[in-house]
């Protein structure tokens, strides 16, 4: 999963590194969803994803050849109710961050923690905006020391990829020890 705020760049995220033509359930916004999807620092945002955007990645040189199938969930509070039927199966999630708008990543970072899904942080690089250094994210966020945090660019597939292989990598040395009494776990190979 590739999840966060309204306009952090998932569907430009899972857009640059799809080998396939991503499906993508973006619409423009109009005047009747003003009350309810602030454009507070987002004023240029013409459209959202109002189900989910799917993407596939392979990682064929990977430690592990992987094949990712990408899901980028809409970023509303509303729509909270759709991640949990994203997150079944899922390896684990990416939280895609603007540090501009830093209090919009409150509640997917709430949501994977409280569903135990492993999950990494990544703050996307926006034009004009300052550079922090991951550990001042991870300090902003309130993360767990375990929580992987890195920068990236939305934009650019190599830097999409290493921050899947992270998330890889991460779910891989922290799943779930016992998968058979939880019903919300997920394995590797559900991917």
């Amino acid at each position: 999963m590739i999840a966060g705020g309204f306009g952090v760049g998932k569907t430009t995220a899972v857009g640059a590194v799809s080998e396939i033509t991503p499906l993508s359930t973006e619409e423009y916004l109009t005047e009747a969803s003003a009350d309810v999807d602030s454009l507070a620092g987002v004023e240029a945002k013409e459209t959202t994803t109002v189900a989910f955007d799917f993407g596939r990645l392979s990682l064929p040189d990977a430690p592990v050849p992987l094949e990712l199938f990408l899901f980028g969930t809409p970023g509303q509070d509303r729509f909270d109710d759709l991640w949990y039927d994203l997150s079944r199966g899922a390896v684990g999630a990416v939280v895609l961050v603007d540090t501009r708008r830093l209090e919009c990543s409150f509640t997917p970072v709430s949501f994977f923690e409280d569903i135990g899904l492993p999950f990494v942080v990544a703050a996307n690089h926006f034009d004009g905006a300052h550079r922090y250094h991951p550990e001042q994210v991870r300090a902003a966020l309130a993360l767990a020391p375990s929580v992987p945090v890195v920068s990236c660019d939305a934009r650019i597939p190599d830097h999409v990829a290493s921050v899947l292989l992270t998330l890889v990598s991460h779910a891989m040395t922290n799943a779930p020890a016992d998968t058979a009494h939880s019903a919300s776990a997920t394995t590797l190979q559900d991917a």
